[in-house]
């Protein structure tokens, strides 16, 4: 069963950047438009970026210090987040829109997420 996978969480200290990754766990036909979100403890889960066919989209606080991007080829989508602050300290969660097969219909997919912790 396809799921998706991120990586790259850990932790950073303030100031400094990480780079997620999320990507298929098997072999797909297309993937759509993917998400990144996040959930802090004890808030709900907002969204921080998308990409989509004609663009991007991005949350207020990740303007100008966050860039979503994808590499097709690989059905790869980054979050590179840079100048992190403690208030960023979150699971970071993917949300894409998966063809498995060129016949089949589009389906949403959530990953099991990836911590990012920024403390010093």
């Amino acid at each position: 069963q396809v799921e998706l996978v991120e990586s790259g969480g850990g932790l950073v200290e303030p100031g400094g950047s990480v780079r997620l990754s999320c990507a298929p766990s098997g072999s797909i036909w297309s993937m759509g438009q993917v998400g990144w979100y996040r959930q802090a403890p004890g808030k709900e889960r907002e969204l921080v970026a998308l990409i989509f066919y004609k663009g991007t989209k991005y949350a207020d606080f990740a303007k100008d210090r966050f860039i979503i991007s994808r590499e097709n080829a690989e059905n790869t989508v980054y979050l590179q987040m840079n100048n992190l602050q403690p208030e960023d300290t979150a699971v970071y969660y993917c949300n894409g829109d998966l063809w498995l097969t060129e016949r089949s219909s589009a389906r949403t997919y959530w990953g099991q997420g990836t911590l990012v912790a920024v403390a010093s």
